[in-house]
């Protein structure tokens, strides 16, 4: 086993209307946001190739979906990498306002 530890971090950086993803202090992705009222717009979503597969856009998501949570907001998945999320995670789906789901492809099929 190696004794090797990377340092993941996830940081909402309002002032460029993203969270970005760092890995031991570089940012190797982003999550672009637009808030309005009380919906959050999420519209891309995106991970360095260097990096890709190793589980960090789905931290990323993660995080920025447990904020618009904390701070009671709904979203507009509008990222199909956010969408492909909410469809692994059905949990997460009552972010989504319910007339909006059906735009998104995300109906619940068990009630």
């Amino acid at each position: 086993m190696t004794s090797s530890t990377r340092e993941i971090r996830v940081e909402d950086a309002p002032a460029r209307n993203r969270f970005e993803v760092s890995v031991d202090d570089q940012v190797v992705g982003l999550a672009s946001y637009h808030v309005e009222g009380d919906v959050m717009t999420l519209p891309h979503t995106e991970v360095s190739p260097a990096v890709a597969g190793q589980g960090l856009g789905t931290t990323l998501v993660a995080a920025v979906l447990a904020s618009a949570r904390e701070r009671h907001l709904t979203v507009l998945p509008y990222c199909s990498f956010v969408r492909h999320y909410l469809h692994e995670h059905p949990a997460e789906v009552d972010l989504v306002a319910e007339a909006d789901r059906p735009h998104f492809g995300l109906e619940l099929t068990s009630n």
